[in-house]
């Protein structure tokens, strides 16, 4: 685990993108260092990546700055769920928000931009798989809420992002997502993670967020409040 395994993700990734009729490069990868200090994460810096993603405003805030420091070209993207009372720091903190789900959080985020004077890209989480204890917009809602961002808010929802079911084939919600994105004419698709993400890249995937393929197994962590 650590470089050689981003390198293997990176070779699997160009691979996929040549086998399936992409274009190289077409597919953004997300390297998913929720949980991993610093020390891990260098590594993977000195290796080339630049996007990574984490979950945790607090645990980001914590961490980023200081590699900042150290590396320039980094773009962080939250890929966990969002509170409204995070959005000054988040907005502060990370390039792109991959978790828009309700109007609260987007009227936050808007509120949060214009005083920062920053405009962040934004996707809208879609809970394609319906399930109760996931957070995101339900598939039928998605076209009304990212019309309501756009026009509403002014937020800039350039993609969709979506978590399928643990229990059920990624395809067709891979492919329900890429649907949805053409209704909602966005131009980016995050989806598929370390044990789908070649499935995802065959149905248009622009990112994909790989943390335990690249890391390592991941310390169960307590919940945050």
């Amino acid at each position: 685990m650590g470089k050689s395994a981003y390198h293997d993700v990176v070779t699997d990734i160009e691979i996929c993108e040549k086998n399936n009729g992409r274009a190289g490069g077409e597919t953004a990868l997300v390297v998913v260092s929720k949980t991993f200090p610093g020390e891990q994460i260098i590594p993977i810096l000195n290796a080339g990546a630049r996007i990574f993603g984490e979950n945790r405003v607090q645990e980001a805030a914590a961490k980023w700055p200081q590699l900042r420091d150290q590396f320039d070209s980094i773009k962080l993207h939250l890929i966990g769920p969002l509170q409204s009372n995070k959005a000054a720091e988040a907005v502060k903190l990370f390039d792109v928000i991959q978790t828009i789900d309700r109007e609260k959080i987007a009227a936050a985020i808007s509120k949060e931009m214009k005083k920062q004077n920053k405009n962040l890209q934004l996707f809208v989480q879609v809970n394609i798989g319906c399930e109760e204890q996931k957070a995101g917009v339900l598939p039928q809602d998605a076209v009304e809420f990212v019309s309501l961002c756009r026009e509403k808010y002014q937020l800039r929802v350039t993609g969709l992002m979506c978590i399928p079911p643990n229990n059920e084939s990624p395809a067709p919600h891979f492919e329900h997502l890429r649907n949805l994105s053409k209704m909602c004419d966005c131009q980016y698709l995050s989806m598929g993670m370390s044990a789908d993400y070649k499935t995802a890249i065959e149905f248009g995937a622009s990112h994909v967020r790989v943390g335990s393929a690249i890391f390592g197994k991941r310390e169960a962590t307590k919940p945050s409040v």
